[in-house]
């Protein structure tokens, strides 16, 4: 599908150096915000206490939040596991023997919706465990940003590599400070969601590579600021599409979507953003610094060969 009848004529590298500056202010203030504001952590990285109750029939989580806010229960998670009519209650960290009272409270509260109702299981998260998940997480995000860097570095060339995880970086930074600035509940779906961000912009930023990479083969005569923003441009139609698509798909899950998923559905709404951003203002730039030109990623009997015309 061609969302661009036309190839267009945009000079995205001539205003490279202004939005070099933006990108390095609004890193610096995601990172600022993150360690003086900090982030909402949820009970997977503070701990808590975790509840499985039973009902007698499938319940609506929506009757179950508008429940427990009646009974005076705070800052609470609430999900399915197992079947429809098995609820998982998570609250934070209970004060010393107040674990009981905790339960018998949600217990109360839950039985207005299901006089039936039954507590399976309690569980207490300690700190140990949820430090764990935090670094289990931090450490999933950092792989995953070493494979980016293998994976480009050996389909492209190293300066590649180089343009990827800086774009890879950049964008799940700026997601974190926008999720600390907003207050989002940070849990492991925002992990997921930063995760699924990296990949996002790793394809846009792949289907840009192959184009420059084709054109740098092609057209051995033209400056590289020209090649790129030529490539920028035949690709043009296809971030869009892409693009648009999945903001389409996800405002609808942010307006019609379950409150459980809106931490996910907003971390992504936010990083489709920041993701097709980067794929034209960070990673394409970056082979401009470290010195890309059309001879470099030839090889030497290639560079022999007569060079072919740029394009009119």
């Amino acid at each position: 599908m061609e969302f661009l009848k036309q190839v267009p004529s945009i000079r995205f590298m001539a205003l490279r150096r202004y939005w070099y500056v933006i990108s390095a202010l609004v890193v610096v203030g995601s990172i600022a915000l993150v360690v003086v504001r900090g982030l909402n952590l949820t009970v997977d990285f503070t701990g808590g206490l975790v509840l499985e109750v039973g009902f007698s029939q499938p319940v609506d989580l929506e009757r179950v939040r508008s429940a427990l806010d009646a009974g005076g229960i705070e800052d609470f998670q609430v999900r399915t596991y197992g079947t429809a009519s098995e609820i998982e209650v998570r609250l934070p960290p209970a004060e010393t023997g107040a674990a009981a009272d905790d339960a018998k409270r949600v217990l109360g509260a839950l039985s207005t919706l299901d006089s039936k109702v039954k507590l399976n299981r309690t569980e207490s998260v300690g700190p140990q465990v949820s430090q764990q998940l935090g670094e289990q997480a931090a450490m999933a995000v950092l792989m995953t940003l070493l494979l980016v860097l293998i994976y480009i570095a050996m389909r492209f060339r190293w300066r590649f590599g180089v343009g990827s995880l800086v774009a890879s970086l950049h964008d799940p930074i700026v997601a974190v400070g926008a999720i600390a600035l907003l207050g989002i509940p940070f849990d492991l779906n925002v992990v997921a969601a930063l995760l699924t961000i990296v990949g996002y912009s790793l394809n846009d930023t792949v289907v840009i590579y192959d184009r420059i990479r084709e054109n740098l083969r092609k057209y051995r005569k033209m400056a590289i600021v020209p090649l790129l923003n030529l490539s920028l441009n035949e690709t043009l139609s296809r971030t869009m599409v892409t693009s648009l698509s999945i903001l389409l798909a996800l405002a609808m899950l942010l307006i019609l979507g379950p409150p459980v998923i809106f931490g996910l559905t907003i971390a992504i709404f936010l990083g489709i953003f920041v993701g097709t951003y980067s794929s034209i203002y960070i990673s394409s730039p970056v082979l401009v610094w470290l010195g890309v030109e059309p001879d470099s990623f030839l090889r030497s009997d290639d560079k022999d060969e007569s060079p072919e015309a740029q394009p009119a």
